[in-house]
């Protein structure tokens, strides 16, 4: 009996072998999506102009929640910056009486220092007293018609540690003793400056992440009506083989070109807002005698908001972009 024929079958290929098609060089890929985005970074701004009246409201919409976060920041920088270091100072004052002369006031001072909780004393002279007024007062000419001077010797000691309590013992100490006048210790309503100061920050930071995430969901919205305008395209280029990554990236520019715009307006907002305060704050700077100065919006903040902007809106565009993926591809 003659053995059958078997059929024609192509054999396996070995273990190892190299795939069927040439992949092309890695010069060529890296051209390749060096174009792609660049064109979809670009075709996303034509689109964005494209529709001029409806790109400009909602860059209007992202620049008034960008800037109004910054203008807070703004205003609680400055007034951090004016408190100086009203929080961190802990000295106490000490006015003697006015007719202790020249010798019991530094006997006092040498009593002080002796002290375990007095870390330093400055004694200041009347004399002392009344340069330093004249030089920062700027009425020279009226005190220069006083018979005398009326300035006590003042004792300023900076406490060994700092303390919490409304009157330590060296407060105590000082109001009992008959040579002391008055004695000036703020440390309470320094903790209430501090307490304030804690509380605008954090107002700032909760304002600041609410309007960041209006701004995430301006531009998911307005991204995922672009989606919804272009189903139709989005689903001939995912029939013909396009991958999720070519889809998204269009719309992924798109969010960061409203990011940036948005920035960019809320960059023009705060500087309106500080030309048109520039005089009267001048005004107030000139009758303070220059002794404080305001700022404006520095290089590091708008870096930091341009940056801000861009990924947000980079991520509220990839947000819908991957929920609208999610839902399945075309069979």
């Amino acid at each position: 009996m003659s053995p059958q024929a078997t059929p024609n079958r192509a054999a396996p290929a070995p273990k190892g072998a190299e795939p069927r098609g040439p992949r092309a060089p890695l010069g060529e890929r890296l051209a390749a999506w060096r174009d792609q985005h660049f064109y979809g970074f670009f075709s996303s701004l034509g689109r964005l102009a494209a529709r001029p009246w409806s790109t400009a409201l909602t860059v209007l919409v992202l620049g008034f929640a960008l800037a109004l976060p910054l203008l807070f920041w703004l205003v609680f920088d400055n007034a951090r910056e004016l408190s100086g270091g009203l929080r961190e100072a802990r000295e106490v004052t000490a006015f003697l009486k006015p007719g202790l002369d020249a010798r019991s006031a530094s006997a006092c001072a040498d009593e002080l220092r002796r002290r375990s909780d007095v870390a330093a004393v400055l004694l200041r002279t009347p004399e002392q007293g009344l340069a330093e007024f004249r030089q920062l007062s700027g009425f020279g000419e009226a005190l220069d018609a006083l018979q005398g001077n009326p300035l006590p010797t003042v004792l300023v000691l900076t406490p060994r540690e700092a303390t919490d309590l409304d009157e330590p013992p060296l407060v105590a100490a000082l109001r009992a003793d008959t040579r002391v006048d008055l004695v000036q210790y703020d440390a309470a309503w320094r903790r209430k400056l501090s307490g304030i100061l804690h509380f605008g920050e954090r107002v700032v930071a909760v304002v600041a992440a609410l309007l960041a995430l209006a701004t995430l969901l301006v531009i998911g919205n307005t991204v995922r009506m672009d989606i919804q305008a272009r189903s139709a395209e989005i689903s001939v280029m995912q029939m013909i083989g396009a991958s999720n990554g070519f889809v998204r990236r269009p719309f992924l520019y798109a969010g960061l070109w409203y990011g940036l715009l948005g920035a960019a307006f809320a960059l023009l907002i705060v500087a309106a807002v500080e030309l048109a305060l520039a005089e009267p704050i001048g005004r107030l700077v000139d009758s303070y005698a220059h002794r404080f100065a305001l700022h404006g919006i520095g290089l590091d903040a708008v870096a930091a908001l341009v940056v801000a902007s861009a990924l947000l809106g980079w991520c509220g565009a990839w947000i819908v972009t991957a929920r609208h993926l999610a839902a399945g591809r075309p069979g």
